[in-house]
């Protein structure tokens, strides 16, 4: 469920940006709903890669398991989209994830995901380490 007021892009502990693309774009001339997902993606990408803060130890990678896109205004091009992420909460092989998409000051969506560690040969569900639940506690959302 959405919250009545977003929180500002200065909340979440992580920022990326990426250009609307005019391809963005669907019949009414505003941003698609599905290229939104892509926008979280490039923001959890941003924020789990990090490689100033690597939070996926060798041998594992992330996962998304559930998106929850709440809408909350359209979107133009030409313009930017500014992503924040910041985590919700810690699990034993999960972490959930909040996003808010932002363009020209204004929150246009707000997002929930749960992503999961998974251990890359045998593509199951692993547990996160300690370093990983530290780092990602020091990201929780402000």
């Amino acid at each position: 469920m959405a919250r009545s007021e977003p929180l500002p892009l200065d909340a979440y502990p992580s920022h990326t940006s990426t250009d609307i693309r005019y391809a963005d774009l669907d019949r009414q001339g505003h941003v698609n709903n599905a290229v939104f997902a892509t926008f979280c993606e490039i923001g959890r990408v941003a924020f789990l890669y990090d490689p100033e803060r690597p939070l996926a130890p060798d041998g594992t990678s992330f996962v998304i398991a559930r998106l929850a896109i709440d809408f909350r205004a359209e979107l133009f091009w030409p313009g930017t989209v500014e992503i924040g992420t910041g985590v919700l909460s810690v699990g034993r092989s999960s972490m959930t994830l909040a996003q808010g998409l932002f363009n020209e000051g204004r929150c246009v969506a707000t997002v929930e995901g749960v992503i999961v560690m998974q251990d890359e040969a045998t593509r199951r569900s692993k547990p996160l380490p300690p370093d990983t639940i530290k780092a990602l506690q020091g990201l929780m959302l402000r």
